[in-house]
């Protein structure tokens, strides 16, 4: 999996030095235009070199932060170019920002910024066109083969059927092994008929295939492990279905999970002491910073509840909820009413996409994550970070852990204001959705770490900005 995870990085490398000669070109181009046509007060190089390298530099610092550079991008052609509208435009806003803050230094003329936010926009769009579509620049897609063609191996037809979510690799076919489940297994995909003993190592040269799946539904006796090993050391990556799956939706099959992959695996709980040291001074530090910028919203927010039926209910703004914490400790977690009052007068019940309790304020601020923000003061307390598992009832945990294999696990680390299932995973509102969304809670818990955290957190504020909340 390392050689395949440095062509990743490889081709995010290359994306953003490729974006910032583009941009660098593009933006002196509209200078060089503009002082040929436009006759107006010269400008010093150093001027207009400034200029250009920050405005490049901010292009490339908000495509990362809205995830351009992502690998693991699931996103259509027209999010792509949504995306590349909003890191374009922020940079666009900073520059002027600063212009005005810095007077005359980084003013190079009147039409300059726009004409260069204009053709940067279609550039970047023309090119990652064809760098995602085409597989240009040397960074095509992985050619992969599939041993296996029974339920196993299905999971990679049902869960990756589009071309987004092949956009780093190619599967080249799918080889079905005894003691497959063929009538559970792949329908629509491209079987390859071969004996694997004798014919595989020709196949895998003939067609430069440069990944093996093992994804065969029973494995003792099945698989031509001396063909395996020499491909191996050929330079051929081999990987488990699980480790794939990992890799390129950025979940762990929950489904799939058996005890000597636990075993083997990196583990659920963190090695990084670094992390862990520091993990409090971090979260409330930037609970402080959020709190500064956040509070006359969160005042506003409070108003507009009681306005709406806090006056005439007598009910609070705020609503307390006993929620399972890191090592399954209880908890009260705070957030905005967004619901009726009698909204749980029946008992506890999964929220749903468009429940009918949620109030007309409720669901703006649900919308936009703004029900969450007193949780800043469970940060405070230690009881949550910012990043992590979203905490659940313990009233669900219960049921959780009886269906649902290795649910616990998500308890290992502090529950968070924002996590990778919320990025990932639109809404939950029953045990099928949990299950999908823990998918994504154990991917976090494996690979923890301070830049998935900023990864997040980054990728948290493209969610506010576009209002994607529940």
């Amino acid at each position: 999996m390392a050689f395949n995870n440095k062509k990743q990085n490889k081709r995010s490398n290359a994306l953003v030095i490729s974006d910032f000669i583009l941009v660098s070109y593009i933006t002196y181009l509209m200078y060089v235009i503009l002082d040929t046509y436009y006759v107006q007060t010269p400008v010093s190089t150093i001027q207009v070199l400034t200029t250009t390298f920050l405005f490049t530099l901010l292009i490339v610092i908000t495509s990362l932060s809205v995830g351009l550079y992502e690998s693991k991008l699931r996103e259509t052609f027209r999010g792509i170019i949504r995306r590349i509208f909003v890191s374009v435009g922020i940079a666009y806003f900073c520059i002027e920002i600063a212009s005005a803050a810095f007077g005359e230094f980084l003013k190079v003329h009147d039409y300059f910024l726009p004409a260069s936010a204009a053709v940067s926009i279609l550039t970047l769009v023309v090119f990652r066109y064809f760098t995602t579509r085409l597989g240009l620049m040397g960074l095509g897609k992985t050619r992969t083969l599939i041993i296996g063609a029974g339920e196993r191996a299905s999971i990679i037809e049902k869960r990756m059927r589009r071309d987004v979510d092949r956009i780093g690799f190619e599967i080249v076919g799918f080889i079905p092994v005894p003691g497959d489940n063929r009538e559970e297994g792949i329908k629509s995909e491209k079987i390859v008929h071969i004996k694997l003993e004798n014919n595989l190592r020709q196949f895998i040269m003939g067609n430069d295939i440069e990944e093996i799946v093992i994804a065969c539904d029973q494995r003792r006796g099945t698989l031509p492990l001396e063909a395996l090993f020499e491909c191996k050391l050929r330079g051929v990556e081999v990987t488990e279905l699980l480790d794939f799956m990992e890799r390129e939706t950025g979940q762990i099959v929950v489904n799939l999970m058996y005890p000597s992959w636990v075993i083997y695996s990196n583990g659920f709980s963190t090695q990084n002491y670094l992390r862990d040291s520091i993990d409090y001074f971090v979260n409330a530090t930037l609970a402080f910073v959020v709190l500064l910028l956040a509070w006359p919203f969160m005042l506003l927010t409070a108003l507009m509840i009681y306005i709406d039926d806090g006056f005439r209910t007598g009910t609070s703004v705020l609503y307390k909820q006993e929620r399972v914490g890191l090592n399954g400790k209880l908890f009260e977690i705070m957030k905005f009413r967004s619901m009726r009052p009698d909204a749980e007068i029946d008992g506890a019940k999964w929220a749903s996409k468009n429940d009918d309790r949620v109030t007309r304020i409720g669901q703006f601020i649900r919308k936009y994550r703004i029900d969450e923000l007193p949780q800043l003061f469970n940060v405070f307390k230690g009881e949550m970070a910012f990043i992590g598992p979203r905490p659940e009832r313990p009233e669900f945990v219960e049921q959780l852990v009886r269906e649902i294999p290795y649910y616990n696990q998500r308890h290992n680390v502090k529950p968070g204001l924002t996590g990778w299932a919320q990025l990932n995973y639109p809404y939950g509102s029953s045990v099928s959705d949990s299950m999908e969304k823990l998918k994504f809670d154990l991917y976090y818990v494996k690979h923890q770490s301070l830049l998935l955290d900023l990864l997040i957190l980054i990728r948290t504020t493209e969610v506010v900005l576009f209002g994607r909340g529940r």
